[in-house]
């Protein structure tokens, strides 16, 4: 049985005392465990993070205070930035697919080449290559949102800072660029809007003014040639018109004439409006692409602190089940020493005398002596 603890002052004890008897298989656990740690940190590629940040910009009048409209507007551009159509933009630009680190793994190769030995799969292709690069493209490309402001954070990891810095700042390019074709294509769309407009206004307007004149002409009596459908026309509107047909006319011509002014004076001002400003984008570029210094895994400081800790606790443990099993072996070997109990194979120092006479044995003491190795 092990010894009963009477207070706190005996369970520190006795936790100093197992710490001394362990002690070597503690620092022998922290050091297998640190040495694990530093070959790792020697092995171990180190992965640098350029960093970014957009803005999105949204229209503050319609949704200041709509929360769900603003987060709607921030994740859109989040996923328009993660597509797999800026990744193959920017794996296009880069030549990325034919870059080891963006090529399948050894264990994913080896699975390719098993495949295609036994006729499961077909042969690579630049497709496989290119979806390949996708693949790590994505796993190394981070974008989150700032919190709940309009900010987002970009982040890309690579071996190397300065093709970090590069591959981010070409994934800013295509995805303002992507942007760009939206805004000429919708552009092109609008153009045509409007050509159609002002033409239909043109030709309303003319019809009309012509209407005007062709009254008057058939009231003042000035015939068309003759022979032309113009001329009947003509002949039948003379004798059916009143004055007040003249002036619906006029009216409907002046409207036209106005509305077609008026378009284009629009027009004008659209146009002037859009030379001064700059175009507006959902979204730009809040601050640069910075190359990155220092490595940003794996953290050294991190991963050895984790290490002598865990080497600590792992020695603890050891230590505990060698004590555990070391109590568990020992009546069997008292028993094997000639069938005598604990007691009497005590020392004499073991056991004081009372006033009454009588000796009362020192749990500790006794404990202590039946576990001579412990």
């Amino acid at each position: 049985m092990p010894p009963e603890f009477g207070s706190a002052a005996e369970f520190v004890a006795d936790g100093l005392a197992f710490l001394r008897r362990r002690l070597s298989i503690i620092l022998l656990t922290s050091f297998l465990m640190l040495g694990t740690a530093l070959l790792y940190l020697v092995l171990a590629v180190p992965t640098f993070t350029a960093t970014a940040q957009l803005i999105v910009d949204v229209d503050a009048k319609s949704t200041s205070t709509d929360t769900a409209a603003v987060t709607t507007a921030v994740e859109s551009q989040i996923a328009i930035l993660k597509s797999e159509g800026v990744a193959r933009a920017v794996i296009a630009k880069l030549g990325l697919a034919e870059d080891r680190e963006f090529s399948a793994g050894a264990l994913h190769r080896f699975s390719q080449s098993t495949s295609r030995l036994l006729g499961w799969s077909r042969p690579e292709t630049g497709s496989s290559n290119t979806r390949d690069a996708v693949e790590a493209f994505e796993r190394k490309l981070s974008v989150r949102r700032a919190g709940l402001t309009y900010i987002v954070d970009l982040g890309f990891n690579s071996a190397a800072p300065d093709r970090a810095a590069q591959i981010l700042s070409a994934i800013v390019e295509s995805y303002i660029t992507t942007q760009m074709d939206a805004k000429y294509k919708w552009g092109l769309q609008n153009e045509k809007w409007v050509k159609d407009r002002v033409s239909d206004l043109s030709s309303h307007a003319s019809a009309a003014k012509k209407a005007v004149a062709d009254y008057n002409r058939a009231r003042n009596g000035v015939a068309a040639p003759a022979g032309t459908a113009e001329a009947g026309t003509l002949s039948s509107q003379s004798t059916g018109r009143t004055p007040d047909e003249l002036r619906e006319l006029e009216a409907t011509a002046d409207a036209a004439a106005k509305a077609y002014e008026n378009f284009l004076r629009m027009l004008r001002y659209t146009d002037a409006t859009q030379q001064q400003s700059p175009p507006v984008f959902e979204a730009r570029l809040l601050t640069g692409v910075s190359e990155p210094y220092t490595a940003s895994s794996p953290k050294a400081r991190l991963v050895l602190g984790m290490a002598i800790l865990g080497g600590i606790l792992l020695g603890i443990g050891i230590g505990l089940l060698r004590e555990w099993s070391d109590r568990r072996r020992a009546p069997a070997r008292w028993s094997a020493s000639g069938g005598t109990s604990v007691v009497q194979g005590l020392k004499a120092g073991s056991a004081r005398p009372h006033l009454d006479g009588s000796f009362k044995v020192e749990k500790q003491n006794a404990y202590k002596e039946a576990n001579p190795d412990l």
